[in-house]
């Protein structure tokens, strides 16, 4: 079922755009002569309990859609960088909270048909806000607590754009014995 990949060129070489181009035989010997292909850093994201049970999102910008969305915090792994840091760094970066129990949930793809990185999914618990945020200068993030409830609803109103945040949320509502059919 696998492709055999018989080259591959860069088309373009961006932070945050890089496409290759690849000519692929499949299977049945049939030449793909261009399937392309957007690579991305890995991302991780977390759905994050304070120590009263509150749900730590974000709130911001997003120019793709032209939307603000609210999100589970989280971002790009730095190279080389082990994954549950990755999360860390970002929990305290965007949100300025610390937790002290961390969890893996998983991994999903974005859209595996055509991005090449995955996103990894923490449950964090009994957070508490050690500090202020620490944000690019490209980032404007508002920090949003919420009871369980009130995430359930924005799951239900489809508040929540960002698919592969609401999954992690599904996942995690699932794990802590809160998801209801």
């Amino acid at each position: 079922m696998e492709w055999k990949v018989l080259s591959s060129e860069y088309i373009n070489r961006e932070p945050w755009l890089t496409t290759r181009k690849d000519v692929c035989e499949l299977p049945n010997g049939k030449i793909m002569s261009a399937y392309y292909v957007q690579e991305f850093p890995t991302w991780v994201t977390a759905f994050a309990l304070t120590k009263d049970n509150q749900v730590v999102l974000v709130k911001q910008y997003r120019h793709g859609l032209g939307e603000i969305c609210i999100e589970t915090p989280g971002g790009c792994v730095d190279e080389n960088e082990p994954l549950e840091q990755a999360i860390i760094r970002e929990m305290k970066e965007e949100t300025g909270f610390e937790f002290k129990s961390i969890e893996y949930l998983g991994k999903i793809s974005p859209n595996p048909s055509t991005n090449n990185n995955l996103m990894h999914m923490y449950l964090m618990k009994e957070g508490e806000k050690i500090g202020e945020q620490s944000l690019d200068e490209t980032e404007d993030v508002e920090v949003l607590l919420y009871t369980i409830d009130e995430v359930k609803n924005l799951l239900r109103e489809n508040k929540i754009m960002q698919s592969l945040h609401a999954t992690c949320i599904f996942y995690a509502l699932n794990r802590i014995g809160e998801m209801t059919y």
